[in-house]
């Protein structure tokens, strides 16, 4: 599988990627990079895809993922999987803003439909 470095290594990127996953499960909506918003939208299909299997495995790879932190798997669990339970895909919307100041990164929304 192919993914983006982000100028980062291995461990660095993983808990940048669980980071953003989290606040985006706990918010519903971030603002970021546009190529982490691309590599977070991965992620989070991930965790909604281990929700609709609902099993214990699937409960125990998503709090591995996110860093054991209870309120995001349940919530993946209890409110968004059962949201998107028809749906087979695109969970996330990607909304361009602004290019950043400092290095004129194109800046995005991240948001859930």
């Amino acid at each position: 599988m192919a993914y983006r470095k982000l100028g980062r290594d291995n461990k660095h990127r993983k808990s940048m990627l669980a980071s953003l996953t989290k606040q985006l499960i706990l918010k519903e909506r971030i603002t970021t990079t546009e190529t982490r918003a691309k590599e977070v939208r991965k992620s989070f299909d991930k965790m909604i895809s281990y929700g609709k299997k609902n099993t214990l495995l699937s409960r125990r790879q998503a709090l591995a993922f996110l860093h054991n932190d209870e309120e995001c798997v349940n919530k993946v669990f209890n409110d968004l999987a059962p949201r998107y339970a028809e749906r087979s895909g695109g969970y996330t919307r990607i909304i361009k803003t602004t290019e950043r100041k400092g290095d004129n990164a194109l800046m995005v929304i991240l948001e859930l439909v």
